[in-house]
């Protein structure tokens, strides 16, 4: 099978039966989707369960599959409602951690360390400021970032994923690189 293939036409091949399909969509979204879950709830253990629950929903829900939109929309609309579905049952805010390195039972989802040792040390003092004040965006402002860095998606996409109009997805998008912006500056 083709690596190239759309994702959409991939889950079309899934639904007929054809289990490598199924097996080169996760590869190719494995490590943006569980990097999402773990920056929106802070806990391993948690983005673990929540990710693992959003493949077998995807699984379940083969049969029923529609191309309506990319395939990422379909895949991340499942996991922001299972997120919603995560925080209304431990009633809590979000909270964020983005230590990747915290979970050994997920591999290979950093990109590979080609850096001198003085480069990757200011590299990491900025990747744990932008950290921070990711974490400390609103949630609406984080999800909307998130879902256009880790999963990729448009505008249009965040929209609908978070059911709120083009303008509000905008909005939100454009509040949240402001504030990164500004306080990376700030800490310059």
């Amino acid at each position: 099978m083709d690596t190239g293939t759309a994702d959409e036409q991939l889950m079309l091949r899934y639904q007929q039966g054809e289990h490598r399909a199924f097996e080169l969509l996760y590869t190719r979204h494995k490590g943006a989707l569980y990097r999402y879950f773990l920056r929106h709830c802070g806990s391993a253990a948690a983005a673990e369960e929540l990710f693992q629950d959003v493949w077998v929903n995807l699984i379940r829900s083969r049969e029923r599959y529609q191309v309506r939109a990319k395939f990422t929309t379909y895949l991340y609309r499942m996991a922001h409602n299972r997120l919603v579905d995560h925080y209304r049952r431990h009633s809590r805010n979000p909270g964020v951690s983005f230590d990747d390195h915290s979970n050994p039972t997920i591999e290979n989802f950093a990109a590979p360390d080609r850096e001198q040792p003085e480069q990757r040390l200011v590299h990491n003092r900025t990747i744990d400021k932008l950290k921070q004040l990711i974490a400390a965006l609103p949630p609406a402002q984080r999800e909307a970032f998130l879902l256009r860095e880790e999963g990729g998606l448009s505008l249009d996409e965040i929209a609908e994923v978070t059911d709120v109009g083009r303008e509000a997805a905008k909005s939100r998008l454009r509040y949240a690189v402001a504030r990164l912006r500004k306080g990376l500056v700030e800490t310059g």
